[in-house]
Order: C-alpha cells, then structure tokens, then sequence
C-alpha cells in the first residue's frame, strides 16, 4: 500500500492504492487560453476565482495552479494565484511550473503540504528541484523524460522514473512522495500510446510502488468527441493501477467514466459516491420498477422485439 497525502491549511486528500481516484482539476492554466492569459498578465484573477470554485463544485478533490504566462512576471503570478485559491476553496493543491523561481515563490506562498509539478529525469532539473521538494516537506510529480526526450519505448520511461525516484531518496523524499506521469501521448498520433501507459503504470504500482498521475486529455488531441476517448482512457487506467489524474471534471463524460471505473475496481465502497452522484436518477428508476410503468413525464417503451429465452 502507498499513500501519497497532499493537504490545505484544513484539508487533506490522499493518493493510493486502493483508494479513490484523485480527480485534479486542470483549467487553471492560461496555456492555449488566450483570455485567461491576458487577464492574469492585467492581475484580474476573476477567471481563477471562477474556475476553481466551478472545479471543486464538479467533484475536483484537487486543483492545479499554472501561471505560465509569456511575457510577464510567472513567480509573482504563481504566488498571487495560488494565494486566491486557498482564500475561495480549500481544496490541495498541485504547484505547477517548469520555472524553478516560480515553484519556489509558489510553494513559499502555499499553507499546507502541495504537490509541486514537476520534476523530470534531467540531471540539472532534478538538483534544482529536489532539494525544493525536501525543504518543503512536499510531494512532487516525476515525469517520465529525461535530456534524450519522451522515449517511444515504455520501459526507457520505467527506467527514468526510478532514477527520478533513486534520487528523491538521496534527497530524503521518500518514494510515497513521488507521484510519477508516465507521459500519455496523443492516441491520434501514436496508436500504442494507451498500451504504453497502461503497461508502465502496472510496473510502476507493482516494482516502484509509487502513486500515478498524467495530464489525461492529451491522449484524445485532435480527435473528436474528445471526451469519450479521454474518460474511456482514464477508465482503462485506473483498471491498470493509476491513481490520479489533471483532468477536467466539467465534462460530465469523463467524470462519469471515472466514477464508475471507480466503482469496478471496488475503491468506492458501497458505491456510496457514485449513488451520491446520481441519487435522482436513481430514485427516478426506482419509482418506475416499483409502479410497473413509467415516472411521471416519461413515455412508455414499447414492447416488441426478440422474446427473452427461457430455460
């Protein structure tokens, strides 16, 4: 069993095996918002205010805090993001920059125990993070590359995840910290990238014993009906072993994929949150069974088709 905990100043969420599935909510990150951007470079967090409380309402347990604005000033706009945040919500959070300067001022501003996102397999990243991470007494995400690239071999990444976690341990992180992204690519563009994923997030659980996590819509990039394909694939995921993802919880396809592979792999027991989910639904089919005919508002259904067999 490992569990990776993660806390507010009043809230704690944790991340393993056997629990579940952590939803973090992605949306507040400018990159490819181009209003978000340009209203975060003005210092209008309006839309950060919105977008975390519309999160957390959507069942987010966790949310991502990404500055990465061109241009401007991202440690100032980390702290001051991640300062609004923890004033609407109390939800953790997940400290998200590849800018060191900017992790630091963005955990320096934090109250509890963040999960900094992220670390990668470079030797430079990993001596400029790691000692963050310790300092802090945080947990970090380890994503699967290193200076050679994304490797297209899953095993190549299996390698670089356990350096990355080799060397957290130098550093006193213990590996329940060290919640690793096995890079899920775009299934449009790479046919295996599922395969890939799945593949090393069993290895991971069962040799590395470490929480999981990934950036879930960038398996259905330039595709269709995107959602389908992204909640499908978290579906199959969490069937492999992950425990976590940055995803969006407003769509409702993929939230409910989730929720339900939750339920078939037994992390929600007694399918409390999944009744909680769709109570009204649930009481609208009961009242149906029950009356032998249709809820008020609803029309009937035809009888006709195949007969049902017999023994």
């Amino acid at each position: 069993m490992t569990d990776t905990v993660i806390s507010s100043a009043t809230r704690e969420v944790v991340i393993g095996f056997d629990r579940p599935f952590v939803m973090i909510g992605e949306r507040i990150n400018p990159t490819g918002r181009k209003l978000l951007a340009e209203e975060m470079r003005a210092g209008d967090f309006s839309r950060v205010e919105a977008d975390a409380l519309a999160q957390v309402a959507a069942g987010a347990q966790m949310l991502d805090v990404n500055a990465g604005v061109p241009l401007a000033d991202e440690p100032a706009l980390l702290a001051s993001a991640v300062k609004l945040v923890q004033s609407v919500t109390d939800v953790p959070l997940s400290i998200d920059s590849s800018v060191i300067e900017a992790l630091e001022a963005g955990v320096d501003a934090y109250v509890g125990k963040p999960l900094i996102n992220s670390v990668t397999g470079e030797a430079e990243v990993m001596e400029r993070v790691l000692p963050l991470v310790a300092r802090a007494g945080a947990a970090v995400v380890a994503i699967s590359n290193d200076e050679t690239g994304i490797s297209t071999d899953p095993d190549v990444r299996f390698e670089v995840a356990r350096r990355i976690v080799n060397a957290a341990s130098d550093y006193g992180i213990p590996a329940h910290d060290v919640v690793v992204d096995p890079l899920v690519m775009p299934i449009g563009a790479m046919a295996t990238a599922g395969r890939q994923v799945f593949h090393l997030v069993r290895r991971l659980r069962v040799e590395l014993g470490v929480n999981t996590t990934c950036g879930a819509s960038n398996v259905s990039f330039g595709l269709p009906n995107r959602n389908i394909i992204t909640g499908t694939y978290l579906a199959m995921a969490i069937g492999a072993g992950m425990t976590s993802a940055i995803m969006n919880p407003l769509h409702a396809e993929v939230k409910a994929a989730v929720m339900a592979a939750d339920v078939l792999a037994g992390n929600d027991q007694n399918c409390a949150a999944w009744i909680a989910e769709h109570r009204d639904r649930s009481t609208l089919g009961a009242d149906r069974t029950a009356s032998g005919g249709t809820a008020p508002g609803e029309r009937p259904r035809r009888r006709g088709g195949r007969r049902a067999l017999t023994g």
